[in-house]
């Protein structure tokens, strides 16, 4: 029998909703700050004599190193204590650590709080150990899919947001948004979701799994969790790879005259974001229908086929176009990987799984600026795009010959279950 909740859906159908929007709210408060880091950096300026280019790449960067080191240690203490407890400290420690960071008076700080907040936080990582734990793994990919959705719009409407509200009160009043935030949204957790969770039994269990490596070193060795997670990294640096350049592209695409720069670099950067939105939800339940392994796969061939002609785009409305449809391919890319991993991985091990699914997207994000950077200096910025084109072809590739037959397995799952009925 399906447990019924609110006005009579299944639970987990209730937890996936609460959890969507909470995944969104965070994701807005996150992404209001991102756009103006280095400009805020350097209203604050130093105390130590340290430049602007400096504490511009630290204050980015910092989150991303310290959430790859605490990622994985949150996600095995989620097996043992609750994710439900693990969302809830990433939520109510963000939203601290962000009103904070609107109070600090130097450079220095922000990015001793910034540094901070990667080893508290890790909301993604917390939100899809939970969805994973409750959701039926037949439903796996509609569930990720719908948490992609969340987690892209709010990326896609916070930093429109932000930098309205730091044009009209300044850099600080951003940060205590984010707080509130992110404060609201461990409220929404609190009472909306009532998580199952035996303590005891998962202490036990983790325990006869003798530690933290063992667990780690357990998740790894289960058929194709290893390459699901070089994909990811893959897939993360690609994604990032042209982030450090793209004002830049955009600039030498328009005439010397030309206004309203930022609002072209604004667009280009949202557009793809906001089409990863749009097909996350359906790319996710094709993915429950025919394999998330053949989504993966098609979709890192769409994103090569966009991305190529990006290399020789002679105006900014051709790179938009383009970008808008590698953002399509992406929703599938985003999703499909988080959906492999629930599916070939064992129940209880969730947290272990999506933390160390966590760290590695806070590693290529912290790689990816760098690499995007210095392919552009030896190759132009034309290059940049190529790389990302390579880097997909790989996934591709990787996907066809190394992943196992998730829709197989899928079926497999679900005859005892039919069996049972």
């Amino acid at each position: 029998m399906k447990k019924s909740t609110f006005l009579g859906l299944p639970y987990w159908q209730v937890v996936l909703g609460v959890v969507f929007l909470s995944q969104m709210l965070t994701a807005v408060g996150f992404s209001m700050v991102f756009p103006f880091l280095p400009l805020y950096v350097e209203d604050l300026g130093s105390t130590h004599g340290l430049s602007v280019e400096v504490m511009a790449g630290l204050v980015i960067s910092a989150q991303g190193l310290t959430m790859m080191i605490a990622a994985p240690i949150w996600g095995a203490v989620a097996d043992r204590y609750g994710r439900k407890l693990m969302i809830m400290r990433a939520m109510f420690g963000g939203a601290i650590l962000s009103a904070m960071m609107g109070m600090v008076s130097s450079g220095e700080q922000l990015i001793f709080l910034r540094g901070v907040q990667g080893i508290v936080t890790g909301t993604v990582a917390a939100n899809n150990a939970l969805i994973a734990a409750t959701v039926p793994r037949e439903k796996i990919g509609f569930a990720m899919g719908t948490l992609q959705v969340g987690l892209w719009g709010g990326v896609a409407l916070g930093p429109l947001l932000g930098g309205v509200m730091a044009d009209m009160y300044g850099y600080a009043m951003p940060f205590y948004i984010t707080g509130f935030l992110l404060f609201l949204s461990g409220i929404l957790i609190y009472f909306g979701i009532h998580e199952n969770f035996d303590s005891e039994k998962a202490k036990n269990d983790a325990e006869r799994r003798l530690g933290l490596m063992a667990q780690w070193q357990h998740v790894m060795s289960a058929n194709g969790v290893s390459m699901v997670y070089m994909m990811r990294f893959l897939a993360g640096v690609g994604r990032s790879l042209i982030i450090p350049i793209t004002p830049l592209f955009i600039l030498s695409l328009l005439p010397p005259d030309a206004a309203n720069t930022s609002i072209f670099t604004g667009s280009v950067m949202a557009v793809s974001s906001a089409t990863a939105t749009i097909s996350g939800i359906y790319l996710g339940r094709l993915g429950d229908r025919i394999g998330h392994r053949i989504v993966l796969m098609w979709a890192s061939i769409a994103v090569v086929a966009f991305y190529i002609p990006q290399v020789f785009v002679v105006n900014v409305w051709q790179l938009l176009g383009l970008q808008a449809l590698a953002g399509f391919a992406m929703g599938g890319i985003i999703a499909a990987p988080s959906a492999l991993l629930a599916r070939y991985t064992e129940p209880g091990e969730e947290g272990a799984v999506y933390g160390l699914d966590n760290s590695i997207v806070a590693g290529a994000r912290a790689i990816a600026p760098l690499a995007g950077a210095g392919i552009a200096l030896w190759f132009g910025l034309r290059g940049t795009f190529a790389a990302t084109a390579l880097l997909f072809v790989i996934v591709a590739v990787a996907s066809v010959l190394f992943l196992p037959d998730d829709s197989l397995k899928t079926r497999q799952q679900l005859q005892p279950s039919a069996a049972g009925d």
